[in-house]
């Protein structure tokens, strides 16, 4: 009784739990002395109220933690003040919650350390404020399969943890999407267009379509991004063609150059756009090298393709708020397997376009930029 930290399992290695426990406290203080040194006073105190109130809104509102549940915070060395935040705001709610900064990873889909994801498989509610994705990790999908509800939050700063996307009335935000699901029914082929020269065909199992990444996440099973706000379905495998430009911003960077993507049977075999294109080859060219031959060409799966739903979110070069802005859409090249497609490849990364035009069969959904539809 009482307990603040819960249980470890006999299978978890000890010792590497407590390496990283024993990291919060130095992390967190690190991150709060490079960060706050500089503000007044009275900058201090409003940097932490806003902290408290946005942590308060994701315990009560998004994931509705109850007394007793098993809690597991999961931050890195980039996101420990928000880790502190949620940790303060929970333990209002439940007596067994655990803080763990884990080392920052290197790209998003990369497993957390095996202590970690040991862990995960024992609550009843995960929150993860990392640098890097967790979302596609076979951890999480474990952890949800064992009965947990998720939040992750890649990328997520302190700003936008406080601002924006975050700031929105998240019933308001379900409510939209909810509205999308009749326009969806019994429409397979989607063409996306741009004046920038998108032109893009694919199919899609209309009954796939997720419509609760709405920041309401208190039922078992459940999986949310925070920011929330975007309805996305997986393209079937190997139906994708054409071609893709994607002028928003790609994974943390707003773009100052397009990037065009060439499309065939849903496989990237094209980047063109100077060096971020350059870049983008070699990331995905690193994590191929990684794979079995016959599977390297998996990386370059169109894997998740969605529309912003958030009309607080804004776009500001980090994709986790980016690809929830009202009226934009996104395609995510790598893994799959989230949404039940065969991409096992640990790498996911999106990228947003705005002003693109969208059909779902002959009905017009987007134009611009704009939904045409009244949600």
């Amino acid at each position: 009784m009482g307990r603040k930290k819960q249980d470890i399992p006999e299978e978890t290695p000890r010792d590497s739990d407590t390496d990283l426990n024993d990291m919060v406290d130095s992390v967190i203080q690190a991150e709060v002395s490079s960060s706050d040194n500089d503000l007044p006073m009275e900058q201090e105190e409003s940097l932490d109220e806003l902290l408290a109130g946005s942590a308060k809104m994701v315990v009560e509102t998004c994931m509705d933690i109850r007394r007793g549940e098993n809690v597991l915070i999961v931050c890195d060395p980039t996101t420990g003040d928000i880790g502190q935040a949620l940790h303060e705001a929970t333990i209002e709610k439940s007596e067994r919650v655990l803080l763990i900064v884990m080392p920052k990873a290197k790209h998003h889909g990369e497993e957390p350390p095996t202590p970690v994801a040991n862990l995960m498989r024992q609550q009843q509610v995960i929150l993860a404020p990392t640098k890097y994705s967790l979302t596609h990790t076979k951890a999480v999908r474990q952890a949800l399969r064992d009965g947990a509800r998720v939040a992750t939050m890649p990328g997520i700063t302190v700003d936008m943890f406080t601002h924006g996307g975050m700031a929105a009335d998240f019933n308001s935000v379900k409510k939209r999407i909810s509205n999308l699901g009749p326009h969806f029914r019994r429409r397979r082929i989607v063409n996306v267009k741009s004046k920038l020269g998108t032109e893009i065909t694919f199919e899609v199992n209309w009954r796939e379509w997720k419509l609760d990444d709405n920041g309401i996440c208190n039922r078992p099973r459940m999986l949310t991004n925070l920011p929330a706000g975007k309805a996305f379905i997986m393209p079937r495998e190997g139906t994708m063609n054409g071609t893709l430009i994607i002028n928003g911003s790609w994974d943390s960077s707003l773009l100052d150059q397009n990037i065009e993507l060439q499309i065939e049977n849903g496989i990237v075999i094209d980047v063109k756009g100077g060096t971020i294109a350059a870049n983008i080859r070699q990331e995905f060219g690193e994590v191929a090298k990684k794979l079995r031959s016959k599977d390297r060409e998996n990386v370059w799966t169109v894997a998740e393709f969605g529309f912003g739903m958030n009309d607080q979110a804004r776009m500001g070069g980090n994709v986790l708020e980016d690809e929830k802005r009202l009226g934009t859409c996104y395609f995510s090249i790598g893994d799959n397997t989230a949404l039940g497609g065969a991409s096992a490849v640990g790498i996911h990364i999106p990228g947003v376009i705005t002003g693109a035009s969208v059909w779902l069969d002959d009905s017009q959904i987007l134009q611009d930029g704009e939904f045409v539809l009244d949600i």
